[in-house]
């Protein structure tokens, strides 16, 4: 999963050295040294305040770094183009502006567009196939501030999906959504693997990154663990992460389930 800090192969999609970043002088995120393979579905674990929505606006390249520097695809990121694609938390999200799910979803497409184009044939194209892949053509013409949480989540993952980004990011996309619309996130993240797409998703959720991710990173202020979720997935570790509010039980097959208690 990961190589050597000085190895950079074409395999590597996110490479972070010595990555540290906060916010009114207090770091947010120290020391963080990680290498991100092309393809990986990795879910990013920790509880609120963790660091995880800050690691992915480092790789955006949208906060100043305090020590260490990014790479995305050999490249520091300001210079990423459409390379890399963002589903922020619902709540950093302003939804009293006057916009349809279409308009929304066309945002995705400014990369490809500079600065005073309009959108073209290609542009409406990628943004009808997002709205089709995600369910939502029906609701191409709705505001996007009257749509339900489930459909709003997949308004802005076909935004992403229009952006035809080779790197995802998710910002807890599970919150606040239907059941439905998780199974059809999960659909997507099968779809976007199979395609070779990287996806990190940041979770406070155990049990989703265990029964539909291979690898696992465990943040809390600096990287405690990355790989796979035999390696990561032991008490020491999660209880680092997530302190008292983990309750950690043997299962029949001797790996341990575990609670969340703060999050049920």
């Amino acid at each position: 999963m990961t190589t050597h800090a000085h190895t950079h192969s074409r395999h590597i999609a996110i490479h972070l050295d010595g990555v540290t970043v906060g916010y009114n002088g207090k770091p947010a995120l120290s020391g963080v040294t990680l290498d991100i393979t092309r393809g990986l579905r990795l879910a990013v674990l920790g509880p609120n305040g963790a660091g995880k929505s800050t690691l992915f606006k480092a790789i955006l390249g949208l906060l100043p770094l305090r020590a260490g520097h990014i790479l995305i695809h050999g490249e520091p990121p300001r210079r990423r183009g459409t390379q890399v694609a963002y589903v922020p938390q619902r709540e950093d999200i302003d939804l009293r502006f006057p916009v349809t799910v279409r308009d929304v979803v066309t945002m995705g497409r400014y990369g490809h567009l500079g600065l005073f184009r309009r959108a073209g044939r290609t542009d409406r194209l990628a943004v009808q196939q997002a709205l089709r892949r995600l369910g939502i053509l029906n609701l191409a013409d709705e505001p996007i501030g009257e749509l339900s949480g489930g459909q709003m989540q997949r308004a802005f993952l076909a935004r992403a999906l229009a952006q035809e980004a080779d790197i995802l990011l998710l910002d807890e996309p599970f919150t606040g959504v239907d059941a439905m619309t998780e199974a059809a996130i999960y659909t997507l993240l099968d779809d976007l693997k199979a395609h070779g797409i990287t996806v990190l998703l940041a979770t406070h959720d155990l049990d989703k990154a265990l029964s539909h991710f291979d690898d696992l990173l465990l943040v809390n202020g600096t990287v405690i663990a990355c790989g796979c979720s035999e390696d990561v997935f032991k008490p020491e570790l999660l209880r680092r992460v997530f302190g008292s509010q983990v309750t950690l039980m043997p299962a029949d097959d001797g790996v341990l389930a575990a609670t969340d208690g703060h999050h049920p």
